[in-house]
C-alpha cells in the first residue's frame, strides 16, 4: 500500500522522472522485481491452497450443522469456526496481495508511459522554437512569392472585369448605332 501511495503521489515532474527512470533502468531494482515475481508465484500457489482449504472447512462446518441427534461440543464448534475464519482470512490476504501486485505493476507502467509522453510533448514544444536563419530567409522568400502571386491573381481578375465591361459597352454602342443608322443585324444575341 505504501508503494502504491508513493507511485501515485503528486510529485514534481523532474522528481517523478528521476525516480521512475531509476526504477525502470536500475539493474538492482530489476533483480528485486524478478525476485518479487517469483514470490508472487508462491503467493498464487498459497492462494489456491487457501481457497481449497476454505471450501473444505466450509463443507465440514455445513456437515457439522446438519448432524441431527448428535450432541455437539462447544469446543468443536469453536474450533470449526476458528478454522473457517483462518481459512477465509488466508484467502483474503493472498488474494489481496495478488490483486495489489497487478495494480502496482499496471500503475507503474501507466505512469512510465505518461512520463514518456510528457517528454515527447516537451521535445515537440521545443522543436517549434524560432527557426534558424536559413529557414527564416526561406520563409520570407516564400511569403514574398505568395504576395506576388496574389497580386497577379488580383490584377488578372481586374483585367477580366474590365474586359467584360468593355465588351458590354461595345455591344450597347453597336446596338445603338445600328438602331440610329437603320441597319439591321442578322446576328442573334442571347
Amino acid at each position: 500500500m505504501v508503494t502504491f501511495c508513493v507511485l501515485v503521489a503528486p510529485l514534481p515532474y523532474t522528481v517523478k522522472k528521476n525516480v521512475f527512470s531509476f526504477l525502470s533502468e536500475s539493474k538492482i531494482v530489476a533483480k528485486i522485481a524478478y525476485g518479487l515475481k517469483i514470490s508472487f508465484i508462491f503467493v498464487a500457489i498459497l492462494f489456491a491452497d487457501a481457497v481449497q482449504r476454505m471450501f473444505r472447512v466450509t463443507a465440514e462446518s455445513d456437515m457439522a450443522k446438519h448432524r441431527q441427534g448428535v450432541v455437539q461440543d462447544i469446543r468443536t464448534d469453536t474450533g470449526i469456526a476458528a478454522r473457517k475464519f483462518y481459512a477465509q482470512r488466508n484467502v483474503y490476504l493472498t488474494g489481496f496481495c495478488l490483486f495489489l501486485s497487478l495494480v502496482l505493476t499496471r500503475t507503474f507502467y501507466i505512469i512510465l508511459d505518461l512520463l514518456h509522453t510528457q517528454e515527447e510533448y516537451i521535445k515537440l514544444k521545443a522543436s517549434k522554437a524560432p527557426a534558424t536563419k536559413d529557414q527564416a530567409s526561406e520563409i520570407a522568400a516564400l511569403k514574398k512569392e505568395l504576395a506576388e502571386a496574389r497580386a497577379k491573381v488580383r490584377d488578372y481578375d481586374i483585367l477580366k472585369k474590365q474586359a467584360a465591361q468593355n465588351h458590354a459597352e461595345y455591344d450597347r454602342l453597336a446596338t445603338e448605332l445600328n438602331e440610329l443608322s437603320g441597319n439591321k443585324s442578322d446576328k442573334r444575341r442571347d
